[in-house]
């Protein structure tokens, strides 16, 4: 019975992924269950199961006393020393009691408490298993499909693809081979859930890892992502050698190598850039395919941003379709970019210059000093410091009477630019309502033109 018994133990442990002591630890807590049920016995009995012979003992724990008033939890001292002669008064000695009978009742008990443990080890078991693989690829088999969320069949339990985390236009049929990235793995009390995602940047970058073998070793390294699931993504990476390309080695052999990312990826678009640690050059090399002009970087932390200038022809392939190439760009590199083609930037120039050489006492000269130290208007001037102001050649002493004629400038530009505005509003009003006017006179001779000939129709009938 007992060889038996710690045999099933194995058995069982194989089949469920599960530690033979937390069995063994199963079986005890269940027959001491069973053991109280039989006996009605109190809190002091314990049960104990050998791992090497499968032998049970129940044994209680009673105190030693003169006078027993209790039997269940006392023991006279005479009893005492014969189960151990060195007892003393106060202290507890173990009392073996003799192997039950377990009724009906009391194995049902038994085998409750034991199914409930294993129950409960082997859903820890699966929790720690997909926690390890958090962040990682993962491949499993479609079961079936629950409003848009897709259940994938993961061998010990069942992870679930919601549909923000699929890639937009896929369709999944039970029994389809998956392939995703294990986004979260939580604790419900229902068991573990393992949530999956196949739009995550986090899903690109584990692709890469395990179709190129340089980024596997280490050769060439992935320095960041950004995604738009099922249209566009960018990747950034280095090289840890200098006789090897990053880029060449992501792409392949005529692209051999990541076409098979991108299908994976149901054809989404993936520029690869090289990562430099000059925030300029990684922001002009993340706008690719565009050619840039220039980069200027300022701010740190939150508030950095970068001024991106490109020629003309290139500001629509810079900014993307609906701004997407920007805005991929920006979630790469982790700077706030604002572009602008060379005609805007001269334009903005020309004005900037107007408005500083519209301050009284700033000579033409003075104002190009002005733009070229930052200030690119009247009203910058005005809520400058004074003697950072002072310290342009040429201000000296007059700096805050400049700064007085930029804030008279500055407001005198504010009505100009409100009086501006609203006579384009009131020249945009009077086209509308002109081309309402001519669409209503073009409606009503259509209709009299449509009465007209059912008129004539009538007369013929």
């Amino acid at each position: 019975m007992n060889r038996e018994l710690l045999y099933v133990i194995e058995q069982v442990g194989r089949e469920k992924g599960i530690g033979s002591e937390v069995l063994f630890e199963a079986l005890e807590s269940a027959l001491l269950s069973a053991s109280k049920r039989t006996m009605g016995s109190g809190d002091n009995v314990r049960l104990t199961l050998d791992r090497k012979t499968g032998a049970i003992r129940v044994f209680a724990e009673k105190k030693v006393v003169e006078q027993v008033t209790d039997p269940k939890l006392e023991i006279s001292v005479d009893e005492a020393r014969r189960l151990r002669p060195d007892a003393q008064i106060e202290q507890t000695v173990e009392v073996d009691l003799p192997p039950q009978e377990f009724g009906r009742i009391a194995a049902q008990t038994a085998k409750q408490v034991i199914l409930q443990r294993v129950r409960e080890a082997e859903r820890q078991g699966i929790f720690s298993e997909f926690k390890d693989r958090e962040g990682n690829l993962v491949r499993g088999t479609v079961h079936r499909i629950e409003k848009r969320t897709v259940i994938v069949d993961m061998g010990r339990t069942e992870a679930v693809l919601p549909e923000r985390e699929q890639i937009p236009g896929e369709r999944y049929a039970a029994g389809d081979r998956v392939r995703a990235f294990v986004l979260e793995v939580r604790n419900t009390p229902k068991g573990p859930q393992v949530v999956l995602s196949r739009s995550h940047p986090g899903f690109l970058v584990r692709l890469f890892e395990t179709e190129i073998p340089e980024i596997a070793e280490g050769i060439v390294q992935v320095k960041g992502a950004a995604r738009e699931p099922g249209e566009r993504a960018k990747l950034a990476v280095a090289s840890t050698k200098r006789d090897i390309d990053p880029i060449g080695a992501c792409v392949g052999l005529r692209g051999t190598r990541i076409q098979v990312i991108v299908r994976e990826l149901r054809n989404e678009k993936i520029d690869i850039v090289e990562w430099s640690d000059d925030p300029a050059v990684l922001v002009a090399r993340a706008l690719s395919p565009a050619k840039v002009a220039s980069v200027t970087v300022e701010g740190e932390g939150e508030d950095r941003s970068a001024l991106v200038v490109v020629p003309d022809n290139q500001l629509s392939l810079a900014i993307g379709k609906k701004g997407q190439n920007v805005r991929l760009a920006s979630q790469l590199t982790g700077w706030r970019i604002d572009i602008h083609s060379e005609t805007k930037v001269r334009e903005m120039e020309v004005r900037s210059k107007q408005s500083l050489a519209s301050i009284e006492g700033v000579t033409p000269e003075l104002a190009e000093t002005f733009y070229r130290e930052g200030w690119r208007s009247a009203a910058e001037v005005a809520a400058a410091k004074p003697d950072e102001l002072a310290s342009i050649a040429g201000v000296g002493d007059n700096a805050k009477a400049i700064m007085a004629a930029a804030a008279k400038a500055a407001e005198l530009e504010r009505v100009r630019n409100a009086e501006e505005a609203a006579r384009a509003a009131r020249e945009a009003a009077a086209v509308v309502e002109t081309e309402a006017a001519g669409a209503a006179t073009e409606s009503g001779a259509s209709r009299g033109e449509r009465g007209e000939r059912g008129e004539r129709g009538s007369e013929a009938r």
